[in-house]
This record gives C-alpha cells, structure tokens and sequence, in this order.
C-alpha cells in the first residue's frame, strides 16, 4: 500500500494527472478513487502517512459482518441482538454498533392492541372522514372530548423506562428498589372532559356504583354537560363526545343529548375499537396518573384528592396540544384504511 501511494506522488509531483496515473499503473476501476484520495491527502498534509485518529481502528466492523447481520436481520427482525453477538462470536457491543450507525436500524418495542376486523376498519376509516368533515366546519374550540377511567391506590410504574441510577442494587432502598403491587386494590372510576380551551371537573363515581345509563344522566350528564354551553362556551354550542359504552350509546342516553345538546358526535358517527383517536386516552389520563400516582396511597381519599390537585395543575397547554393532535390522528386512520396508528 505504501509503495503504491509512493508511485502515485512520484507520478503526480512529475505533472501526471489521476486518469494518466491510473493508466500507466494499470490499477482495476476500483482504485481509481484511492488514487485521487491519495492525491488529497498529499495536498493537504505533504506526506502519504494516514492522519492521526480519534480511537482504535475499528477492526471486527468488516463489510462481511455488515452483510451477515443484514442478513440475518431481514429472515428474523425479532433475532436479539445479543444471540446475534453470541452465533458470530463478536461482542455485543459492535453488533449494536453495526445495527445503528451501519445499517441504520433501531429496534422497537411491539404493542399489544385490539384485533381489528375487516369490516370494523372500514368503519373507522369512513367515520373518521365524517369527523374530519365535521372538524373543519366547527373547528377544535367547539369540541369537548370526555372519558372514565379507573385510578387505584398503587403506584404508577414504567417498567420500561423507571430506572435508578445507582453503584449497586444492594445500596438503593427497598422502598425505591422494588413496586409492590397487591391482589384487587382499591380504586375508584372517574369521569373527565377536556377541550382546547379548558377542562370539566373531576367526577368520581360512588364505590358499589355500576355505570348504567340512570348514573350516567345523573352524575355526568345532568350536572356536568348541561350547562356546559354557558359556561366553559360562552354560551356558543359545542361537540360533546364520548365513546361506544353502553351507557353512552343507550337510547334514553342518545334521546337526552339529542334534546339538551344536539350537536354531539352519535353511536354511529364516532370509529369503534378507536382509544387512539381520544386525547384523554392517548395522552391525559396517562398524565395525570404518573402526577397523581407518582407514589403509592394508603385509602382512596388521599387518592382523589391527589387526582383533584395534579388535575388542575395540568397546564392547559397540554390539554390544547393533545386536543389539537385529533385531526392529524383522524387523518393518520384514513390513510391507514382504518388500521393502526400507533
């Protein structure tokens, strides 16, 4: 190599040009670069001695590697990079290396989510049509998204990614080291909506009470959106929507809205199987539970009363920003054909 590189100057300093060099050195096509390169490095530096470097070279990081993990990759994409590292008796560490910066690959996590038909598809992607539709005549001002979910006592936990950084495992302590959790905690079901432009309160469903279509008129319904057009509003209508519960696409359930507020998206209008098109599901509820539930609580009244204060204390531009990610959503499924986004 050096030899070669030596001929190259030697040539180049007599007042030969790269395509008269490669021609009179009878170098393969595939050398034409290394002479030019040559030529570079000597206009630059004045020698041909390769230029210091920041690390060790890399020497496992061949292009056969690079092949054999492609390779492997595309006839299994759920082959762990570690028994990949183990089969090619390389270290795990270059294989990861040659998985993001060669081949420019990350591995993601797999979901679990609803089985999605045929047909139920069909009617996510139509009906997300019609809400985008409906969307551009009334704008996300007038829209109330609204949703229960159960809260219990325990802690809210990511497996994924709650880590603690510490010299050992032995040295954290166990109330940091370990997330108990116990066999039917107690819990309680809360009610909520949210819009662009503000939030309802927090409705707690009494212990012992089943969500049927009586509760839900008078404890959500009557006291809550009622009234809502003059308060939250400013006496202007709005949206109100709500998923495909029994207790919300009932007939007394669909009479009463239709009688106190008529502009709401009905039983046949909102996409079924679709927690990925409400923000209360795909970003508030998740919130306001990493705030709320951050530690364990002894008895539900610490709970709600966590719940109440973490609740207020979500900057409405949160709360605007999930509203305002619906219509990219609706869009998302239409391209999809009513598949999954997320």
């Amino acid at each position: 190599m050096e030899q070669e590189r030596s001929k190259i100057i030697e040539l180049f300093q007599a007042g030969k040009n790269p395509s008269e060099i490669f021609n009179l050195l009878k170098f393969p096509n595939s050398r034409r670069k290394f002479i030019t390169r040559t030529i570079e490095r000597y206009e630059v530096t004045g020698g041909i001695t390769d230029k210091p470097r920041s690390g060790r070279p890399r020497s496992v990081t061949t292009q056969r590697l690079k092949k054999v993990v492609r390779q492997r990759i595309r006839r299994n994409p759920r082959r762990s990079m570690s028994k990949v590292a183990k089969e090619l008796r390389v270290s795990r560490r270059s294989i990861g290396r040659v998985v993001k910066n060669d081949l420019h690959m990350r591995s993601f996590k797999r979901k679990r989510v609803h089985h999605i038909t045929t047909l139920v598809k069909a009617k996510r992607a139509s009906r997300s049509k019609g809400l985008l539709k409906r969307h551009a005549i009334h704008g996300l001002n007038s829209f109330l998204f609204s949703d229960e979910k159960l809260f219990t006592i325990e802690e809210a936990t990511n497996p994924q990614n709650d880590r603690i950084i510490s010299s050992s495992i032995s040295s954290i302590p166990e109330e940091l080291r370990y997330v108990s959790r116990i066999q039917k905690p107690l819990s309680v079901m809360v009610w909520a909506g949210i819009s662009s432009i503000g939030r309802t309160p927090l409705i707690f469903v009494p212990a012992g009470v089943k969500i049927d279509t009586r509760t839900y008129r008078e404890l959500i319904l009557e006291p809550v959106i009622q009234d809502l057009s003059k308060t939250m509003f400013s006496g202007k209508p709005f949206v109100f929507q709500q998923d495909g519960a029994p207790a919300h696409t009932s007939n007394a359930t669909q009479a009463w809205l239709r009688s106190n507020n008529p502009d709401f998206i009905q039983k046949e209008e909102w996409p079924p199987y679709s927690p990925d098109l409400n923000p209360m599901d795909y970003s508030i509820w998740s919130i306001l539970e990493t705030r709320a539930c951050l530690k364990s609580h002894t008895n539900i009244d610490s709970l709600k009363k966590s719940l109440c204060r973490e609740w207020e204390r979500i900057p409405q531009e949160i709360l605007r920003a999930a509203v305002e990610a619906f219509p990219k959503r609706l869009k998302a499924v239409i391209e999809r054909k009513g598949g999954y986004i997320e």
